[in-house]
């Protein structure tokens, strides 16, 4: 999801009928052949805008990151100046969602994690993570740059910690399941905020 990725109704139409029959099938048993009859639309459109379903599952876990970063944005730009916690507020709201246990992404991660031996799907992890880093980072720059988040904090460093965060959190709710410690929006905000400051 990048200023190149189409955000077109076709595009939408393809990520809303995957989510819904992956919550409806789970991965494994979701095909593009399901994804093709659920959207209405043909081969040639779903191929036009990836090459499989894992590819296309990435693209999902792309989507939500990139929603969050919309939210993110108009964030700051509705934040007092150097107000921190208005845009942290949206980050921690996002990652509420996240480790929610209906969430598809969770399910996706799963799925996708599990297949790691794959060099394909290898492949589409790292670019997942890799966008996440990078968004994660802009977010800390942006705050640096309005003078809510001191200029010290090595940003790369900081994004890569939150990563570690919230890729334990996705596991957490997978692994441990129902005895999983639940932490609320005002546990992950606190911890945020105070790693920004």
């Amino acid at each position: 999801m990048n200023e190149s990725t189409p955000h077109n109704a076709s595009f939408q139409l393809i990520l809303t009928s995957s989510e819904e029959l992956i919550r409806e099938k789970g991965c494994r048993k979701t095909t593009l052949q399901d994804i093709i009859e659920r959207s209405g639309l043909s081969k040639g459109a779903i191929y036009h805008y990836v090459s499989g379903k894992d590819e296309l599952f990435g693209l999902i876990l792309k989507s939500k990151i990139e929603s969050m970063n919309l939210r993110f944005k108009e964030a700051v730009s509705s934040a007092a100046e150097r107000d921190a916690k208005t845009p942290i507020l949206s980050i921690t709201s996002g990652l509420m969602n996240t480790m929610d246990k209906e969430n598809v992404t969770n399910t996706i991660f799963t799925y996708l994690l599990s297949q790691a031996d794959n060099p394909k799907v290898a492949a589409i992890l790292r670019d997942v993570y890799q966008y996440t880093h990078t968004t994660a980072e802009r977010w800390i720059l942006t705050g640096q740059q309005a003078g809510a988040i001191p200029a010290e904090i090595n940003a790369a460093k900081m994004a890569g910690m939150f990563m570690i965060f919230t890729y334990g959190l996705r596991v957490q709710n997978v692994v441990a399941g129902e005895g999983a410690l639940t932490l609320d929006a005002q546990d992950v905000f606190a911890l945020l905020f105070k790693s920004l400051q």
